[in-house]
């Protein structure tokens, strides 16, 4: 299964730059909501723990769930996802490093199409690698943004792309609004050079530019007025307002220029 691969590879990256910093470093805040590096690490260490025990344990992972969704529904993320993980700072970044590639050894080769307990409906293993890889991705990108470094791209990206079109009917459905009839043309630059199309041709709505902004802006970890993207339609320009590729309540996009690389 790629998508594991794929995952491996993302972790692999923000590893490069969390090695780096220093114990003062994991206490700075990044622009998205205020998250710590360690806050950062802490959610993407709980849920790679999470989507490990239903692999391994599927009551086990039940368990846990009963446990978390009611505390975060009342208090967040935060709290349950800190009282669950204590390691902080290089501690903690040794714990999630073995436990990646733990996870990475159990996952490769497994069927893509199991099916697997998650906190919404049950998910595909090629689904669940997909959305790790996801999260690492995003929530990377506010540790490369706080550093100032350029968050490293390959065509693995295409993974996170297919989930910003796959969700094009759940983003509007979660923001209360009427799905469109037609997805709007897709016209994206991969980072190696290739064209990925996707989407309806001929219908004046097009979006175009590159397939890493437009990553970004699924995942809302950039306004759509911060990219170079070309956006045309009515269509087209509303979904890059509320586009979300992930899972919970409605959410809404950081307002223009509130996130970027750092100087």
């Amino acid at each position: 299964m790629q998508q594991v691969h794929d995952f491996h590879a993302e972790s692999k990256a923000l590893s490069d730059l969390l090695k780096t910093l220093s114990n003062k470093d994991w206490a700075r805040p990044t622009q998205f909501k205020g998250w710590t590096v360690n806050d950062v690490l802490v959610h993407l260490h709980f849920w790679n723990l999470a989507a490990d025990l239903s692999f391994k344990d599927p009551n086990g992972f039940m368990e846990l769930l009963a446990q978390a969704w009611p505390a975060i529904q009342q208090e967040g993320m935060r709290p349950f996802e800190n009282a669950y993980v204590r390691e902080r700072g290089h501690e903690l970044f040794a714990t999630w490093s073995k436990q990646v590639e733990d996870m990475v050894s159990r996952w490769d080769g497994i069927d893509e199409k199991r099916r697997m307990k998650w906190a919404g409906p049950d998910m595909s293993a090629r689904s669940m690698m997909t959305a790790r890889q996801m999260e690492t991705w995003a929530h990377g990108q506010e540790v490369f943004d706080l550093f100032g470094q350029i968050q490293p791209q390959s065509d693995r990206v295409r993974n996170i792309v297919f989930l910003g079109v796959n969700t094009f009917g759940w983003a509007h459905q979660v923001h209360g609004q009427s799905v469109p009839a037609s997805m709007p043309e897709l016209r994206l630059t991969a980072p190696s050079g290739a064209l990925w199309t996707f989407g309806e041709t001929g219908q004046g709505e097009v979006i175009e530019g590159s397939a890493v902004e437009f990553a970004q802006v699924v995942t809302q970890t950039r306004h759509i007025a911060d990219t170079k993207l070309s956006v045309k339609g009515p269509v087209a320009k509303n979904w890059m307002q509320i586009a979300q590729c992930f899972a919970g309540p409605p959410e809404t996009p950081p307002a223009p220029g509130t996130r970027f690389q750092a100087t």
